[in-house]
């Protein structure tokens, strides 16, 4: 294994290779491939990029079809037919059969670029700076995704103030605490230095904030807190939409409709480069080209998405997800979760996370690189980096999906020993 160009000429704020120190070639499915033929197991899905599998068959082939015909690659906001067919595909099969109606945005292609554009347009729509964001969040790292992000670590390398947004406890870090009441109390408390906001916005789970879903009550509760205060409602669908929770959007659950929802990620299809904002009609006050960039219009990445679609409704992938979820949760409650009373599991869907903190938070990290040891790619999540994160690809058959838990298990009750 050769890592000499990497670890001489690239910089040194690469991350995730240090956990994965291989240099790998090839991937299917939930299986990933080494140059020296060594086959992992998925658990980490691209960061949630390729929900629907690597190279999945039915997408790459739309995407060789397209490649085929010299069609435009690149087009910026231009009327093209991929983008036609996207649009078509999102709106008729995937937002109005859920009872929403939304306008799509095409911003740059990253989910925090999403995330600009949605916080800029809450501001546009109302005159307000400010905005709610919950502790233990995760938005983006450019500054003002990042001046709602709350992890430390990401915030001290900007080099800047990052300002106009306060965070709120999160509801699962104060017993007792009623966050929609602490919530009014600061815009209606007149010494309480805190502007009324713009928007709130919220992950319906908090994925690197440690695996944490908030309830389907908290979430109604806050809609309602918002349209009672005539405050907009942005919701992060990056990381756990695309059917990530097991169902499309991850706020389905809770039966509300946010103002806005920003997605990435596996919006791309199979990791191509993609980033949506849907928003209501009434707040598309945009001025023409007043948030652009380049590569918001990748052909390839609207094929794959239309593909993605299309072959998630026809295999029924939000049921397969719930059902998997299932399994998984079973399995680490009896294997895992019974070695000590101090472990915690939450999750959903096919997004679960061991929390370790209440023994050793650095135990997570020992078991993410005895489970590479044995094949299988995860990581950490959460205050400390405790919690293990359990993200495979929803595609990932029942066996591979068991055999990767054990893996888990097999290196929690070492550690733990």
């Amino acid at each position: 294994m050769n890592t000499n160009a990497f670890e001489t000429y690239e910089s040194v704020v690469r991350s995730y290779c240090r956990h994965f120190p291989k240099v790998f070639t090839e991937a299917t499915g939930a299986v990933i491939k080494d140059e020296d033929g060594q086959e992992y197991i998925d658990f980490f899905c691209g960061a949630g990029a390729v929900n629907y599998g690597h190279n999945n068959p039915y997408i790459k082939q739309k995407l060789v079809e397209y490649l085929s015909t010299d069609g435009i690659i690149h087009a910026l906001d231009m009327y093209t037919v991929p983008k036609r067919e996207f649009i078509e595909t999102l709106e008729e099969k995937i937002i109005k059969p859920r009872g929403l109606d939304y306008k799509i945005q095409f911003c740059g292609p990253t989910g925090t670029n999403a995330v600009e554009a949605a916080i800029k347009l809450a501001r546009k729509n109302t005159g307000r700076s400010n905005i709610f964001a919950f502790m233990g969040c995760f938005h983006g790292m450019t500054l003002g995704a990042l001046s709602l992000t709350s992890e430390m670590y990401a915030r001290n390398g900007a080099g800047a103030s990052l300002n106009d947004v306060t965070h709120i406890p999160a509801p699962y870090m104060f017993e007792g605490l009623d966050v929609i009441e602490y919530m009014q109390t600061l815009i209606d408390d007149d010494h309480s230095a805190v502007s009324k906001p713009a928007a709130v916005i919220m992950e319906t789970l908090q994925a690197e904030g440690g695996i944490r879903p908030f309830t389907d009550e908290f979430l109604r509760d806050v809609r309602e807190f918002c349209d009672r205060n005539d405050i907009l409602m942005i919701v992060d669908d990056i990381q756990v939409g695309c059917c990530r929770c097991g169902t499309f959007f991850s706020f389905e659950r809770a039966g509300i409709k946010p103002d806005m929802v920003v997605m990435s990620k596996s919006i791309g299809g199979m990791g191509m480069p993609l980033a949506i904002v849907l928003l209501k009609e009434e707040l598309d006050k945009w001025k023409p080209g007043e948030h652009n960039g380049t590569f918001r219009g990748n052909q390839l990445s609207f094929i794959a998405g239309k593909a993605s679609f299309e072959w998630l409704l026809k295999n029924d992938v939000e049921a397969e997800t719930r059902r998997k979820g299932e399994i998984v949760r079973e399995f680490l409650t009896k294997e895992v979760i019974s070695l000590d009373s101090r472990l915690e599991l939450r999750g959903m869907g096919l997004i679960w996370g061991i929390d370790f903190g209440k023994i050793n938070p650095e135990l997570s990290e020992q078991i993410i690189e005895k489970c590479f040891e044995q094949n299988l790619i995860c990581e950490c999540a959460g205050r400390n980096g405790a919690v293990l994160k359990i993200m495979p690809p929803l595609v990932i058959d029942d066996e591979l999906l068991m055999k990767g838990l054990e893996i888990i298990a097999a290196a929690t009750k070492e550690a733990l020993a």
